[in-house]
């Protein structure tokens, strides 16, 4: 053993003792890395680990705010991942101790995780959940303070004026000008803008050294608080986007998911969000000030020069960034505008556009126009590349003759494969600019351009490279609120700027430009392309005419559609198709949160369907098994023929007298037995069972009501009121007192069981017992509520009798009653027409939906002449969309659909089939308990004991996630224990959809864990 060997030895025998002595704790101690301080991992026997820090001599308020600041932690956020002090046997956070000199000493608990600099899971989960602890963190520290944090620091960025000095003390001239350039803007431009900006205690050193994270990538820990500082609060932001952005693909997209999950939690202002971009890159320059000082200080220190290369390698990344773009990519991410005065823009736009001048062509009072398709998936993209401008523009020349057109046009927002060159390249590496930003506009060279309204020239370029823009002009405008904004002009003639100099006027309707000839354009067949632009990025006349998909939220802000300013008789813009997570984004911004998405760990994009199935963005086909709304199968050609052919006649309301209408009442009412023969109208299952509680109550002249537990009715205030499934769930407020809610007759987990033959009777005995409740209070029931099947109860098919017995029960006690078919209707069960059929009753009001229009939003009520002549008492009722025309001509197809292909049989023999089928798996998985439904309507129970019917809940959650991401079916859960398999497919879903599901669903289960 050598003679150091033997010092480490004997100083870990100290730092043992002064554990067991100081703190009473025995464990293995082992060193860790630390520049100014001595720090040492303690593992004691009983599995737990600390951290041992023995602070060398120096500034108390430093030490004295690190042992503060996590006291105020303990206290106020217990919940953070930062370290905990350990107290010593006295109640003291520190402890005097003597090695290598004399030091304080603190334990602290131990952090799991590897650091952020290597760990193998860094992945984005890792930069939103940093976000996330920082934005946290800063909450907890905004009333903290003590002397130590009131310092002048030099690596306080807040502060980086400082640092001027020190640039010409950098090596190599163009590092010494971006600097320089850099801590300039920040004393001219950034600094005077975070006056305005809160300030307070930050951590301030988040780098890839002080953050943990656990094997999932998630941030487990920060560490080490020897930097804080009291400062504004966004630099907390700025010097962990430095860090988390090293290697990554997408520098400012980095930086903009760290903000957005800081913002959160801990909301920013907007003056914040515009200052991120300057502050990371602030960060970077002082890093070079800094290191550039110590290597002079220290030339020996050859570690500076290195760390300082991965400094510079970010820093020219981020140079290369488009500034405006970064800032408006931070501040959207942050649920801010892009472009802060776009929106006001686009409404001054929206509001004089009824005064603008036409661009091409003003002697044409309702041109004609020829729309071509250049986008990347048109069938013609090919063909389109491979024309050179002589070849295309004699095509289009044609296509705008033949088609009798004035001129053609090329589409705004249009993803376009044509655009060759490095000129199209982005800063991040393998993204292109393909989106165009504008609508071109076709006709021959030398086509004179008029200025929609009034301007002067602002920027005139002449983009003089192949597929270029050729000669270009922006034109200045000011809306009346000041909001400045320009038009863009290009692939004009070369005479055209000739003419035009900066600053000169230009009014509304002048002819100021020309279309140029493909040899002075930008080799392209001759047109205009025309664009508004609310920012033009610092490029001035050399303004982008092509955006990026991923950031299309951006460049839709710094150029809006322009179709506001043409006017055209045609659509001039698509939407453009974004990726799921902007999606998922989107809706949780601009839709009501309420409303779920299915699959959200790993949702769908649908963008077709065709039968039982489905189709997502890549042409993936998934068997839907839980749309009972496109009943006869999504997309059927007759149900959409009938809509476009009625869209294209006429859609009023129901005012006006009209066919269509008249016959379809005539081919629903024609469906149930008399006295059931008068229709209303409506536009879903909600509006329909609100209407039949109007109508119970007009003609009853009561209004309570009685419901079946866990039932769901309907979204509308009145049907929350009698849907135990809302009104007794998570967010619901309980029972209405004028609701009465009867026993689910559950066969399967009842009391009431399969074999018992009067259980429709005694389920239908506590419909009785609620008529008995309302009679004590001296109230009696307006109506009834219950489906055939009872789907929210779990799939849950009606003991024989029940509704014989229930309506029974009702209607001596002057109540009517309602058969809900809004799931189950039409042909559906197989057997009947309608699921209430099973049980043999007649009801008095029948209310339909989601199946009934195939997709399209209708509804009908049908009921009795006495039931409705007492709605007629002088109120009128009118539903606007109910019953018009094209709802009609649609709910006509819908029932030829199902008589001529015979879809109600076809759901009795591929119905029994799937139950058949089930029930022979249930003798090879356990875990099936019942099997039930009628038709294609149908629950599988899961339980994990036949004898208990424990509810295997998480078993049924693998096996929805199994059959979508293995096998591409979409199934889902009921039943008030989440434990029932949900079937209900399209009524076209074939045998071989069956086998093929029976087969999946085996295979599932067999790989359950027993």
């Amino acid at each position: 053993m050598t003679e150091m060997d033997v010092k480490a030895e004997q100083e870990l025998a100290a730092i043992r003792a002064l554990l067991i002595e100081a703190y009473g704790i025995e464990g293995d101690v082992s060193p860790l890395p630390g520049e100014h301080d001595l720090n040492y991992r303690v593992r004691v026997q009983d599995g737990g680990q600390y951290l041992l820090k023995l602070h060398a001599p120096g500034d108390a308020d430093d030490l004295g705010m690190q042992i503060a600041v996590l006291d105020h932690l303990a206290q106020a956020a217990a919940g953070l991942p930062v370290s905990r002090p350990v107290l010593d046997r006295e109640g003291a956070s520190t402890v005097k101790a003597t090695l290598r000199g004399e030091r304080t000493a603190r334990l602290l608990t131990w952090l799991e995780g590897d650091i952020w600099a290597k760990a193998a899971s860094r992945c984005p989960t890792s930069v939103d959940t940093l976000g996330d602890l920082l934005g946290r963190l800063d909450r907890c520290l905004e009333g903290f303070g003590h002397a130590g944090t009131k310092r002048v620091y030099a690596w306080d960025i807040g502060r980086a004026d400082m640092h001027l000095p020190h640039v010409d003390l950098i090596d190599g001239a163009d590092k010494r000008v971006a600097v320089g350039a850099i801590l300039e803007r920040f004393a001219a431009s950034v600094l005077p803008k975070l006056e305005a900006c809160p300030r307070q205690v930050i951590h301030n050193d988040a780098n890839d050294y002080n953050v943990l994270l656990d094997e999932d990538g998630r941030v487990s820990g920060l560490i080490d608080f020897g930097d804080m500082v009291e400062t504004w609060r966004v630099v907390e932001i700025a010097v962990a986007s430095a860090y988390a952005l090293i290697g990554t693909r997408d520098p400012v997209g980095t930086i903009a998911a760290l903000a957005a999950a800081y913002h959160r939690v801990n909301p920013i202002s907007e003056t914040e969000a515009n200052l991120i971009f300057d502050l990371v890159r602030t960060r970077y320059a002082v890093s070079m000030c800094m290191a550039a000082k110590q290597i002079r200080e220290n030339p020996e220190n050859t570690y500076l020069l290195v760390s300082q290369e991965d400094v510079w390698r970010e820093l020219q990344r981020l140079e290369r960034e488009n500034r405006a773009i970064a800032v408006a990519r931070i501040r959207d991410a942050c649920g801010f505008a892009p472009v802060a005065h776009a929106a006001s823009v686009v409404r001054w736009l929206e509001r004089n556009a009824h005064g603008f001048s036409v661009i091409v062509k003003p002697s044409v009072t309702k041109p004609e126009v020829a729309v071509f398709d250049f986008s990347a998936s048109s069938p013609e993209a090919a063909q389109w590349a491979a024309l050179d401008a002589a070849a295309a523009e004699t095509r289009i020349a044609g296509q705008i003759r033949g088609q009798s057109a004035d001129f053609g046009i090329g589409l705004y927002g249009e993803d376009r494969g044509i655009y060759q060159g490095d000129a199209y390249e982005t800063a991040t590496a393998g993204e292109r600019r393909s989106i165009h930003l504008g609508v071109d506009i076709f006709a021959p060279a030398g086509e004179p351009v008029h200025a929609p309204f009034a301007g002067k020239v602002a920027f005139l370029h002449d983009d003089a490279v192949a597929f270029g823009f050729g000669p270009t002009v922006l034109l200045e405008h000011a809306t009346d609120t000041g909001d400045i904004f320009w038009t863009l002009y290009g692939h004009l003639s070369r005479s055209s700027l000739a003419k035009l100099a900066i600053g000169q006027p230009i009014s509304a309707g002048e002819s100021f430009a020309a279309f140029g000839a493909p040899e002075e354009n930008g080799n392209w067949a001759p047109h205009l392309h025309f664009q508004l632009v609310t920012d033009h990025l610092g490029l001035e006349g050399c303004m982008f005419g092509v955006g990026l998909r991923d950031q299309w939220q951006v460049w839709r802000e710094v150029s809006p559609d322009p179709s506001v300013v043409l006017g055209l008789s045609v659509p001039a813009s698509v939407i453009v198709a974004r990726d799921k997570d902007f999606l998922v984004r989107e809706r949780h911004r601009r839709i009501g949160r309420s409303l779920s998405i299915a699959y959200s760990a790993a949702p769908l994009k649908i963008v077709g369907g065709e039968g039982a199935h489905l189709v997502d963005e890549d042409g993936t086909r998934w068997l839907d098994m839980v749309n009972n709304v496109c009943h006869v199968g999504h997309c059927h050609p007759r149900v959409v023929k009938a809509a476009q052919a009625q869209m294209g006649k006429l859609n009023t309301n129901s005012r006006y007298l009209h066919d269509s209408l008249v016959e379809y009442s005539r081919r629903l009412a024609s469906q149930f037995p008399d006295p059931l023969n008068v229709c209303f109208f409506v536009n879903s299952g909600s509006e329909a069972n609100d209407l039949a509680l109007r109508l119970a109550r007009a003609y009853t002249g009561n209004r309570d009501v009685i419901t079946v537990d866990h039932a769901y009715h309907g979204h509308l205030s009145s049907m929350i009121d009698v849907s135990p499934y809302k009104f007794a769930g998570r967010g619901g407020e309980g029972r209405p007192a004028h609701v009465q809610v009867a026993e689910m007759p559950d066969l399967y987990r009842g009391r009431y069981r399969y074999g018992d033959v009067d259980a429709g009777r005694k389920y239908a005995d506590d419909v009785r017992n609620q008529i008995l409740a309302l009679a004590a209070n001296g109230r009696r029931p307006a109506l009834f509520f219950s489906e055939g099947i009872l789907g929210t109860g779990g799939q849950l098919t009606l003991p024989e009798g029940y509704l014989r017995e229930a309506y029974a029960h009702v209607r001596a006690a002057g109540g009517l009653c309602l058969a809900d078919e809004v799931q189950v209707g039409f042909g559906r069960v197989g057997s009947h027409m309608w699921a209430h059929q099973t049980q043999g009753v007649v009801p008095d009001i029948v209310t339909m939906g989601k199946p009934i229009g195939n997709g399209h939003p209708m509804a009908a009520v049908v009921t009795t002449e006495a039931i409705a002549a007492s709605f007629a008492n002088g109120m009128e009722y009118f539903n606007t969309f109910g019953g018009n025309p094209v709802s009609a001509e649609i709910g006509l197809a819908v029932l030829d659909v199902i008589r001529d292909e015979r879809l109600m049989h076809h759901c009795k023999v591929v119905g029994d089939r799937l139950m058949d089928g089930a029930r022979a798996l249930s003798r090879r998985h356990a875990i099936i308990g019942d099997v039930r439904g009628y038709g294609l309507f149908n629950g599988i129970e899961l339980v994990r004991d036949r004898e208990t019917l424990e509810p295997a809940a998480c078993e049924l959650d693998f096996v929805i996630a199994e059959m979508k991401c293995k096998h591409r079916i979409l199934l889902s859960s009921e039943g008030p224990h989440h434990n029932v398999l949900k079937v209900k497919p399209p009524a076209p879903f074939s045998a071989a959809d069956c086998d093929y599901f029976l087969e999946a669903l085996d295979d599932t289960l067999g790989r359950l864990s027993p």
